[in-house]
This record gives structure tokens, sequence and C-alpha cells, in this order.
């Protein structure tokens, strides 16, 4: 048998942790000695000392923990746990890492209150065009809830006309309008202008033509779709001051989507109406 510290020592854990392990019931010494009170442990319960440690790491609460051993969870159960937690956790980083990158976007337009724009907006008219398109809800035009749906839609927009082997005819594009359903919610479409000759009804996605715009005001945006509050801000402000009024959401045109999205090559199109 092992003393508590030889123990502590090969699990690589804290003698007063397997005091508390005790305590509560979830990992009992082998063996106490009635007279000095000392502790000992036989090396087979290094095992249930690792499913303690590795379910602890995952999230789980000592309560909790005591609740799946006692269900004696195998290694392979506890490796899918593991994959599992992996996956939320790396969800999480990537989700901090988005809303870091809009906070230094929002940064970024404060510090440039009152300088000179770095962003030319001009007005034009965008012609109607014939895409291929698949749309769903967002709840709401924020940007950490409209991402999560927009990448999925392009994604399963392209994997479908790849299956019917329809080729797209210029870059994508994202437009917006409320949906139906209210309460702030939005509908997220994603499109893929087409030829003339592909005909709605005949595939697995939606085809329209898209109306054309009479007048828009429009502004690159170079970079993560993330960091694009300056260039919608930029819109706002030319809007106001050129005697314009707003007609709906801006329609975004990708005219570069490199694997970086820090690359990107975005043009924002809002649709404007003298007033």
């Amino acid at each position: 048998m092992l003393n508590i510290g030889d123990f502590a020592r090969h699990g690589r854990v804290s003698v007063r942790m397997l005091r508390h392990y005790d305590a509560i019931g979830l990992l009992h010494p082998a063996r106490v000695d009635p007279v000095s009170g000392y502790r000992f442990y036989e090396a087979a319960q290094l095992a249930r000392l690792n499913r303690v440690i590795a379910l602890k790491e995952l999230g789980f609460t000592l309560q909790q923990v005591r609740a799946v051993l006692d269900e004696e969870v195998d290694a392979a159960e506890l490796r899918g746990m593991l994959r599992l937690r992996r996956a939320e956790l790396a969800e999480a980083i990537a989700a901090d890492t988005r809303r870091l990158a809009r906070v230094r976007a929002r940064l970024r337009t404060i510090e440039s209150e009152g300088t000179m724009s770095t962003h030319d907006v001009v007005v034009k008219p965008v012609p109607s065009v014939r895409a291929a398109e698949l749309s769903a809800v967002a709840a709401s035009y924020q940007p950490e809830d409209i991402g999560p749906v927009i990448g999925p839609l392009f994604a399963e927009l392209c994997r479908r006309l790849a299956a019917a082997g329809v080729a797209g005819t210029g870059p994508g594009v994202a437009r917006y309008e409320e949906a139906p359903e209210g309460g702030g919610t939005v509908l997220v479409r994603a499109a893929v202008p087409v030829g003339p000759g592909v005909r709605a009804g005949e595939h697995d996605f939606d085809v329209v033509d898209l109306p054309a715009l009479d007048h828009a005001a429009t502004v690159v945006h170079r970079g993560s779709m993330d960091d694009a509050v300056g260039a919608f801000q930029e819109l706002a402000h030319f809007i106001e001051a050129n005697g314009y009024r707003s007609t709906g959401y801006a329609r975004e045109l990708y005219l570069e989507c490199p694997d970086d999205p820090a690359h990107w090559v975005t043009e924002l199109q809002e649709p404007v109406e003298p007033r």
C-alpha cells in the first residue's frame, strides 16, 4: 500500500485534495490506521483518481463526478466526453475571439471619431441579377447572430450548386430583411449569381432575380465582416450628410474571400433614395 503522501505524488494531486475527496465520499483510502489515523491507498485506486481528475477538468462538479463514477464509466465513454468538451471549449474560444474582434472594431470606430474618413462612399445603381439562393432566420442583425447563419448558408448553397452542376457567375451576395416572425429577427439570404438558363423549381435551392437598386450608397470594406462596423457607420454619416434616406438593409457583395477573413474585400450596398 501507499501512504497518502506517496499516493498524492504518484497521482499528481495534493494531499489536501485527497483528504477532501475522502470527506465527501469520492475517493476513500483503502485503509485507515485505527490508532494514528494515517490513510493508505492501493495503486489500483489511481484509476479512480484519474477519472475524478479527468471529469473535474471537463467541467463536472464533484457531486456530478461521483454520480458518473458510480455508474462505472469506462475509458471509451470518458474519451467521448473529452471529445465533446474539447469541441465545446474550442467553440467558446472561437466565440470569445470573435467577440474581441468586434470590440476592437468598435474601439477603432470610437478612436476615428472626428477624423477624416478612410472610406470612399459612391452612390450608383445596382443591376438585377439572377441568383441561386438559400435563406434562414437569424435572432438579430448583430454580428454574433448573423455570422453563425450566413456562413453555413453559403457553404450549403455552394454544396448544392456543385451537386447540381451549376456554376456561379459572380461573387456571392448576402441580403437581409425583417423576418415575418418579428421580434427583431432577420431573414438572411445567401445568394450566388447564376446564368439565365438556370430556372426556378428545378433544383433544391431557390432561383430568384435579385431586384435592381436604382440608388445604392456603396463602400468597400477590407477585412473581416466582424470588423465592418466602421464602414457601416460611414454609410450612415454619408446618407445623412448628402440628403438621402436609407430604404433597407445593406447588401454585402463578397468581392474577394480568401481563407483568412482578414483579407476579405466586401462591397456594402445600402439602398437609398433622395429625401
